[in-house]
């Protein structure tokens, strides 16, 4: 089967009146000419879990016949108005997943088995919309659609709406435009972000509402849940190899295990130890995807930077051949957790933990009361690290700045966390930790540097490479590691100096 194709969906989907006619959208965001209309008959399958799990998190699977895009097509939302489309064409057997996309949605679906939920027939008119230029602004489509659900209890509907789709060469401002237009018109925007929705959506939980009085457990799981929205997001991504993936997947792992230690108070550390723990393995299997495309560009940046009398040899296709092996080896090892049945069982925890979390007494105080604890807990530890720095030397000194460097971002992420309850409170305190933490991860850069630049003149030295190049890459390193412990010196006195809550001290 052919590779999946991605695309990129903006729409928005409109109610008419009974017996209403096409809004003529001519003269709206550079129309114009807006066409007569082409018919196409689609008949689609849609596919989820028995609890509807692909649903729930906005997402839709279907197989459709019919219309330029047949196919099978898996659509993951972006924001409320844009999603990402994966598309493969039909083939195989029509009522089986294809493998490529059950793997896609591995994190969504838990290993849970795939079946037809829902079948619509729709009879679409589709108005091509037209610049000057002749090139396509956007579909407008007027769909006549019938639906057929499973269950218990059979459910049949039928309906009429109108999509505005923008062409992925329109820039998306102009979906404003249109809404503008559309609304004027007499149509009224949908409720429902799908057909599919529209057509199960009694099936489907109801997405949690903010209290209007949080506690802090439901501070702590609301944050809990992004992370673990991004972490499932990102899964997607590295499946597809898209770009910085890796990294996201990284740092949404990072955060949901900094967020369950921060808070043992609030969702118990007891009951989350075991998860804490896998969250450091998987992070460790991402890990050298990530330190080499991070190693890399930097590199690459520094060599970019030396005048080419002092560049001796081909350097830039030996750093290529090396980094080509690190990389492969990295998304090897990653590719190996994803699809493994360890990383499976963490995220079969982690569902757990939100759908029934063990939380403690302390979740159920005021969030403003019950939050303050954590993070003057981890400010805390963020101190003592830094104090740990002082009369140390060489490695001894560099290790200990990359602990103060993690405490930093374990306080950062306590702070996220608790800014929809602190807010102001917190801003000043937060960006100054920020800044302690960039600081020293730019100090670790140099550190992992220095360590692969030795690896690569003795290997390049290996290869009969002049290596003083490298040497002198080193040295600078080794130079600006010393002005960044000196930058780290003041702005460490500007966060134990600056200003943040009473409590916070």
């Amino acid at each position: 089967m052919a590779a999946p194709s991605v695309v990129t969906e903006r729409e928005r989907k409109y109610e008419l009146a009974a017996g209403s006619g096409i809004p003529r959208l001519v003269g709206v965001a550079g129309v114009v000419a807006q066409d007569d209309p082409v018919e196409h008959i689609l008949d689609a399958s849609y596919y989820d879990t028995e609890t509807f799990r692909l649903a729930r998190s906005g997402i839709t699977l279907r197989r459709r016949a019919g219309g330029p895009d047949a196919g099978w097509h898996l659509k993951l939302p972006v924001s409320a108005d844009e999603r990402q489309e994966i598309q493969l064409p039909l083939g195989g057997e029509p009522h089986k997943v294809p493998g490529r996309l059950r793997r896609l949605v591995r994190a969504y679906t838990l290993g849970e088995k795939l079946k037809p939920v829902a079948h619509l027939r729709t009879d679409r008119f589709a108005h091509r919309l037209a610049g000057a230029d002749g090139r396509t602004i956007a579909t407008l489509t007027d769909d006549h659609v019938t639906g057929e659900a499973g269950g218990p209890a059979a459910h049949l509907d039928e309906w009429r709406e109108l999509e505005l789709e923008l062409d992925p060469a329109t820039e998306p401002g102009r979906l404003g435009e249109f809404d503008r237009a559309l609304a004027e018109s007499g149509a009224a925007a949908s409720k429902w972000p799908s057909k599919l929705r529209r057509l199960i959506g009694d099936r489907v939980p109801a997405p949690r509402r903010a209290a209007k009085k949080p506690t802090a457990g439901d501070v702590v799981l609301a944050s809990l849940r992004e992370h673990y929205d991004r972490l499932r997001r990102a899964d997607v991504g590295v499946r597809l190899d898209v770009d910085d993936s890796v990294h996201q997947l990284r740092v949404a792992t990072r955060k949901l295990r900094s967020t369950l230690r921060a808070f043992g108070s609030i969702v118990d550390k007891d009951e989350s130890a075991p998860i804490v723990a896998e969250l450091k393995w998987l992070g460790r299997q991402l890990a050298p995807a990530r330190d080499s495309e991070v190693t890399e560009e930097r590199l690459r940046e520094q060599l970019g930077g030396v005048p080419s009398e002092l560049v001796f040899g081909p350097l830039s296709q030996f750093l290529t051949r090396h980094f080509a092996r690190e990389a492969e080896e990295g998304r090897t090892r990653a590719m190996a957790a994803l699809t493994g049945k360890r990383y499976l069982e963490l995220l079969r925890a982690l569902d757990a933990v939100l759908e029934e979390p063990p939380l403690t007494a302390r979740a159920r105080k005021p969030a403003k009361a019950g939050l303050r604890k954590p993070v003057r807990k981890a400010a805390r530890k963020l101190s003592r690290a830094e104090a740990a720095t002082r009369g140390l030397t060489d490695g001894e000194l560099e290790q200990a700045l990359h602990d103060v460097r993690k405490k930093a971002k374990q306080a950062r992420y306590a702070a996220d966390t608790v800014k929809p309850v602190y807010g102001r409170k917190m801003r000043a305190w937060r960006k100054n930790v920020k800044a302690v933490q960039q600081t020293l991860g730019a100090h670790q850069d140099t550190v992992v540097g220095r360590d692969v630049l030795h690896h690569l003149a003795i290997a390049g030295h290996g290869e009969g490479q002049n290596t003083f190049t490298f040497g002198m890459l080193h040295a600078r390193d080794a130079h600006r590691a010393e002005q960044l412990r000196e930058r780290f010196a003041g702005e460490w006195r500007r966060l134990r100096k600056g200003k943040a809550p009473g409590w916070l001290r």
